[in-house]
């Protein structure tokens, strides 16, 4: 299992949708629960964000490979999280 890294802005209501269909997923199957995800706010990591090729958040990498980039659906979340497990 591999760490995810997820790009957000602290005020972007698609982050925040995001973060919620997170919880709702890891409730849902337990096993999400222990997929490591590297928060980043990029307001604040500014260079690391700037090191990776994304334009809008949320925005969600697997190693170096964007598994999604911009606003997200519930089963967009639950396709990142299943990409991590493998």
């Amino acid at each position: 299992m591999k760490e995810l890294t997820y790009f957000k802005l602290m005020n972007c209501p698609y982050c925040k949708a995001a973060d919620g269909w997170i919880q709702e997923l890891i409730r849902e199957n337990p096993a999400y629960g222990a997929i490591p995800i590297k928060v980043v706010n990029e307001a604040v990591e500014v260079e690391l964000a700037e090191s990776y090729d994304y334009y809008y958040v949320p925005t969600f990498f697997l190693g170096r490979e964007k598994l999604h980039e911009g606003a997200a659906t519930k089963e967009k979340i639950r396709a990142v999280l299943d990409a991590a497990l493998q």
